[in-house]
């Protein structure tokens, strides 16, 4: 009986053996790959991870100058002209646009790294002639010859001007400085912010509130 008992508890103990080294590797791998806390819910919870997106708004007499942060994409700054005030009885004076009519306009989502690629001004252009008879009915001009008027983007297409009416007037050839040489104008301050050598927000402001006076500067 002594026996029996001593033999049952052998199997036993060999059983208990080659299970354990059994059981060994799965209970290390397991121990490994799980945090202790966590087995027994003590480990913090994670903080849940939120895109953040942060506006910082610097006003002006007339204008605001936005940045726009987001955790998802480069920091975008613009220029933000006011807003209309008159719909008729427009008046360019000295090849300046009526401020009231035609303050300017953007498109928000257009960055440095977008306008300085080649072919970006023409991706975006969208000013139907039914717009460009609202512009010209705006300013009181019935009627025009061939080369007379262009309706002009206050803000260029190129610095990120958008096709809003707020963004456009009728644009007269002579006297001089006339559209011509406000086509000058765009290009030098592309150049210029996409050298790196100007703010896209500055030249946005600069052409939409004196490019006279930015076309006198160039000669210089």
């Amino acid at each position: 009986m002594r026996r029996r008992l001593s033999l049952g508890a052998l199997f036993l103990i060999v059983v208990i053996v080659l299970l354990g080294l059994y059981l060994q590797p799965k209970i290390e791998a397991l121990i490994a790959q799980t945090p202790l806390c966590d087995v027994f819910a003590l480990c913090p919870a994670a903080p849940a991870q939120t895109a953040t997106q942060t506006v910082i708004t610097t006003t002006t007499s007339t204008a605001v100058t936005t940045t726009v942060t987001t955790t998802s994409s480069s920091t975008a700054t613009y220029y933000s002209p006011p807003p209309r005030t008159k719909t008729n009885g427009c008046v360019a004076s000295n090849g300046l646009p009526d401020p009231g009519c035609s303050p300017g306009a953007v498109f928000v989502d257009a960055t440095v790294e977008k306008i300085c690629v080649s072919g970006y001004s023409s991706s975006v252009r969208n000013v139907p002639t039914s717009e460009k008879n609202a512009v010209y009915a705006e300013y009181g001009i019935a009627s025009h010859t061939t080369g007379e008027y262009e309706v002009d983007h206050i803000i260029s297409l190129e610095l990120g001007g958008s096709n809003d009416i707020a963004n456009l007037y009728p644009e007269a050839a002579e006297p001089k400085p006339g559209f011509h040489e406000k086509d000058k104008v765009e290009n030098w301050l592309h150049t210029r912010v996409c050298d790196g050598t100007m703010k896209l927000e500055e030249a946005q402001r600069r052409i939409a509130t004196d490019w006279v006076g930015v076309y006198g500067e160039m000669g210089k």
